[in-house]
Formats: C-alpha cells, structure tokens, sequence
C-alpha cells in the first residue's frame, strides 16, 4: 500500500511513534451482494477504504478510496460505526492507531477491476460466499445490513 506523502513527511518527525490517524471504510452494498477487494499488502480480503487526507472530508475520502482501489464509483447512504481500532505494528516498524469511519455506500457505475497496487481481486460477494476476514470488517458488513444489531457469531 502506498503511504500518503503527507505521512511520510509526519513520519521523518516522528518515526515509529504511535500515530493516531482517522481511517474511511466503504461497505458497498449492491442488492444481497457486497464489494470486497483483496488487500496488496497482506492479502486478507476486506471492505474498501483508506487514510482520510488532512483537510478532506470522510464522505469524499471514501468515495476517491474505493474509486482508486475498485474501479466503482459510489454514493454514500450513511455512516455506519465509528470505531476506535487497537495499535497496529506494521514490518517497519511504524505504529497506528485508527479511528475508523465505516459508511454505507451503494455503486453508481464504473466496474469492478483490480488495481495491482493496493487490490490484488476485486469482487461482489453475497453473504454465503465471503472469503475469510477479520471480526471488525464482518461487523461493519452486519451493521451495514442490519443497523439494529449485532450478528450472533460476533458475540
């Protein structure tokens, strides 16, 4: 994953230090199937989304993330949760920790395609077919769908 030029300049400051950066994630919901794109970086499917830039807008933020990594253009319906994540490491060494914006959004064109930068595949799922993913990226697609709870495999 490319690292904006902005944090790479907070970064020569920094270094390691722990980062507290806000995160945009789409959910992007199209009839009973969701858009999921394969992450370059760890191969781990998930939800599209990305580093929110300084000065931009979440809903902006995330419409430009899943244009860049899926190919789809979307609208934003609603925000969906607001999550403070546990500190990440990543291999160099560099700490995060993300205030995630998870919004639901439904695709008003283009066509799903991977980038071979940050999506390896790119794909719409239906429920059944999920691949393999992380608690936090399942909930958000639950609470995209069902606003008024929380799935029984998740508690």
């Amino acid at each position: 994953m490319p690292v904006p030029d902005f944090l790479k300049r907070l970064r020569e400051h920094v270094g390691h230090d722990l980062l507290p950066l806000v995160g945009v994630t789409a959910v992007v919901l199209d009839q009973d199937r969701v858009l999921l794109h394969r992450r370059s970086d760890d191969g781990r499917w998930a939800t599209p989304g990305g580093i929110l830039e300084p000065g931009e807008q979440p809903a902006r933020a995330v419409v430009r993330e899943v244009w860049e990594e899926t190919g789809v253009h979307i609208e934003v319906e609603r925000l969906v949760t607001v999550i403070t994540q546990e500190p990440h490491t990543y291999p160099n060494g560099d700490r995060v920790q993300f205030l995630d914006l998870a919004f639901r959004c439904r695709p008003i064109g283009g066509e799903a395609r991977a980038d071979n930068d940050e999506s390896l595949e790119v794909g719409w799922f239906t429920e059944e077919e999920l691949p393999p993913m992380a608690d936090r990226i399942l909930e958000r697609i639950h609470k995209a769908r069902h606003p008024e709870g929380t799935p029984h495999y998740l508690r």
